[in-house]
């Protein structure tokens, strides 16, 4: 298993570039997962459904399973948002996994930037940005620059820069959390 991710400010493309990266590498033959940070409450289930109910009515956890999927829901307090190791531990074995956002996190990434968004670019503060996928122009970048619609470049920096599943784990866990993770701690 090896580790990437694409990091870029909302509005960026990042959930777009996914879309189009995940099946350009199975077309390569490789497995890919992804693990995604929310910044908002989210909801995957839905009201009136014998899994919310179930949530609702306090269960800590809910599996729920059919022919073709099963989802595991772990409902944690507010302010428990278990931290990236701690995610990275729950997935499957596959070939990559590719996180979106935990930007602040010292895991190999690809900054997606779009100038459009008006927002500056994120490769100058954060330091495991290795490359950066862009629809504008970089003068002087110290990184490889990839065009944002160049999805078989991206995906060719993408086998390159991938790192080692224990590798960056170990890495994760040597640093302390990220300020924005930092009043957080993972549910039980």
């Amino acid at each position: 298993m090896r580790v990437i991710g694409l990091a870029g400010w909302s509005g960026a493309g990042k959930t777009t570039l996914l879309t189009k990266l995940i099946p350009c590498l199975r077309g390569r033959g490789s497995s890919v997962s992804t693990l995604k940070h929310g910044h908002h409450r989210f909801d995957i289930d839905h009201p009136g459904k014998d899994s919310y109910k179930h949530r609702e009515a306090g269960a800590r956890e809910v599996l729920i399973a059919s022919g073709q999927r099963w989802a595991l829901m772990h409902e944690v307090s507010a302010g428990e948002e278990p931290d990236l190791p701690f995610l990275l531990r729950k997935m499957s074995a596959t070939d990559f996994i590719i996180i979106e956002g935990f930007k602040e996190y010292a895991h190999p990434k690809i900054e997606v930037h779009r100038l459009a968004n008006g927002k500056p670019f994120l490769f100058p503060r954060l330091p495991c940005i290795s490359a950066l996928a862009t629809d504008s122009p970089v003068a002087d970048a110290p990184l490889p620059i990839l065009a944002l619609d160049d999805i078989q470049a991206i995906a060719d920096k993408v086998c390159e820069l991938a790192e080692p599943f224990d590798t960056v784990l170990a890495r994760l866990e040597s640093l302390p959390r990220p300020m924005s993770f930092k009043n957080t701690s993972p549910g039980t």
